[in-house]
């Protein structure tokens, strides 16, 4: 039997990159964020997969493109010496479609369950909103949150306040 994989599931806006709440879709403004290439290089050598869930729905409101956000995606590749396995997204917004891809939906997550044979009980989502938490703890994934913009309720299991803070704790 196939040895399953142990993963880091990352949220991009906030974890990786700067927030910005007009959107990021061009690699000028595409900020990321202290420490992030070396945390990834880190959980990348001991032996996690790494996977990008991401809400990108200024597609769907016809902000960006999805040619632009691969973009900044291939640029965070560059930075990061490939370390991000895949990069799953939702270009759908409330106000426009529905979707059960769209995080707090746990569509993504399922998606490279299946994909990557991977062990939900040696993985990991670190994410900046509840919104990232909620798919993770419904599905039995331990949660780190960067910073504390999280409702009460949505809080992860450790707070910490950056991705190498989360990476230190994962290793640990």
């Amino acid at each position: 039997m196939k040895m399953k994989n142990r993963v880091v599931f990352l949220d991009r806006d906030g974890v990786l990159n700067e927030d910005n709440p007009n959107y990021t879709y061009h690699t000028d403004n595409f900020k990321i964020l202290p420490g992030v290439p070396e945390a990834l290089t880190r959980l990348k050598a001991s032996g996690f997969k790494l996977i990008v869930v991401t809400n990108q729905s200024g597609i769907a409101q016809g902000i960006y493109t999805q040619s632009e956000m691969e973009t900044c995606h291939q640029f965070l590749q560059q930075v990061s010496h490939n370390a991000i396995d895949h990069f799953y997204f939702s270009p759908y917004h409330p106000s426009v479609t529905n979707s059960l891809i769209r995080k707090p939906g746990t569509l993504m997550f399922e998606k490279a369950i299946a994909r990557f044979n991977i062990d939900i009980a040696q993985s990991w989502m670190v994410g900046d909103r509840g919104r990232d938490i909620i798919p993770a703890r419904l599905l039995g994934i331990k949660t780190i949150q960067i910073g504390d913009e999280i409702e009460k309720e949505n809080r992860a299991d450790y707070e910490v306040k950056s991705l190498l803070n989360a990476c230190d704790l994962i290793l640990k």
